[in-house]
Formats: structure tokens, C-alpha cells, sequence
């Protein structure tokens, strides 16, 4: 029994190191977009990522990464913006990672957009991009 409890014990210890980081990564994601950086942005999709943009001129489902990268680099041409990170919340198991915040991105304009970011097995798979002019980042 006590192998058992020892053995469990362990399997949480390692599973938390695993799962760590996943809002550090999103951060980095955030950042990358803000300075329009695509190889960098692109460097976190897993294969078949799918990416749900909602609202704004660039509205609409990219379920390749290939289709991805298209719309980050018409996106990137409104960079270098600022941007403000707010809210950030992580929540991890052993399938994978979810994190969610609200970002605020300025440059000629502010976009306001509440995030949602799937990680599994340390890569981007699921990305939410939802447009929302009364978001508060304070």
C-alpha cells in the first residue's frame, strides 16, 4: 500500500512539472504577436492547430497551420503594438493545458481580446481569439 501512495506521490510531482509553464508559454505568444514576429508566433502550433477568430475584419476558422500563418502575417502588419496582459488563468491535467486571459493589443487602434489557448503535450492546438471592446485589462 505504502508503494502504492509513494508511487502516486510521485506521478503528481512529475505531472505538475509537466503541465508547468503552459501561461509562460502563452505570454511568449502574446509578445510575439504584439511584435509581429511570425516564425516565432508560429514556432508554438502543433500539427493541425485550429485557430477561432472571433469578430473584426479577420472573423473566421483557420484549421491548418499553414491557413494560421496567413492570417498572422496579414495581422502583423499593424505591428510593433503594446500590449497589456491581464487575468491570466492556467488550469492543467495530464491531457494537457488550458490557459485563458485577456489581452489588450495597441498600436493604431486598441484591440481588446479575450484568449483562450489549448496546450497539449507542450504545443498550441486550440487557439480562441474573441474580439471584446468592453474587456477590462486592469
Amino acid at each position: 500500500m505504502f508503494k502504492k501512495i509513494l508511487f502516486a506521490a510521485a506521478c503528481l510531482t512529475v505531472s505538475s512539472f509537466a503541465f508547468a509553464g503552459a501561461a509562460d508559454e502563452a505570454q511568449a505568444h502574446f509578445k510575439a504577436i504584439a511584435s509581429g514576429n511570425i516564425e516565432q508566433i508560429m514556432q508554438g502550433y502543433g500539427e493541425g492547430a485550429t485557430f477561432q477568430w472571433v469578430g473584426g475584419p479577420l472573423n473566421g476558422t483557420y484549421a491548418s497551420n499553414d491557413k494560421i500563418r496567413e492570417v498572422w502575417s496579414k495581422f502583423s502588419k499593424n505591428a510593433p503594438l503594446e500590449v497589456v496582459v491581464a487575468k491570466v488563468e492556467e488550469s492543467a491535467n495530464d491531457k494537457g493545458s488550458t490557459v485563458s486571459a485577456n489581452v489588450e493589443f495597441k498600436g493604431k487602434a486598441t484591440i481588446k481580446v479575450r484568449y483562450v489557448l489549448v496546450y497539449r503535450e507542450g504545443k498550441l492546438v486550440n487557439e480562441v481569439w474573441q474580439i471584446d471592446p468592453k474587456l477590462s485589462v486592469d
